[in-house]
């Protein structure tokens, strides 16, 4: 049925709720889970300034992606610990959604997984939500989880 699912996060409390009905199906049926998490390019500017800050033996730590691989490093523990045997992991610099589309894609996903944060109102029309976009974009089966 579902050999590979999608699922996004950033590590939100909304989310997370996503991620973990995505664990709970990926475990069920035996599913890999394809975490996704986009980030925006920090300017080099601000990295060396902040690369400054910290102690010298974790300088390196200090990147554009150090807080979309630390999200992505909960959400893998969550997947392991609730029984999903397959886990990978992908960080993706821009759009939010265009990453999930992209990555469901490219490991030709079943199912991608999604919370509905943002569905409701004016400004599913105005602002093209991550879930919109998702619903009318994916290339395979999109689950809507109510998480509001």
């Amino acid at each position: 049925m579902f050999g590979s699912i999608v699922v996004g996060t950033d590590g939100s409390d909304t989310a997370n709720q996503a991620v973990k009905e995505a664990i709970g199906l990926a475990a069920s049926v035996g599913a890999t889970l394809e975490v996704v998490s986009a980030y925006e390019p920090v300017p080099g500017s601000r990295l060396r300034e902040e690369a400054k800050q910290v102690p010298s033996d974790v300088e390196w730590m200090v990147n554009e992606r150090s807080d979309v691989e630390a999200t992505l490093g909960r959400a893998q523990d969550m997947a392991t610990s609730g029984g999903v045997a397959k886990v990978r992991t992908y960080a993706r610099q821009g759009d939010p959604a265009d990453a999930i589309l992209d990555v469901a894609e490219e490991v030709e996903a079943d199912l991608v997984v999604v919370g509905n944060k943002g569905m409701t109102g004016a400004k599913r029309f105005l602002l093209g939500s991550v879930p919109n976009k998702i619903s009318h974009h994916a290339p395979c089966s999109v689950l809507i989880v109510r998480t509001t």
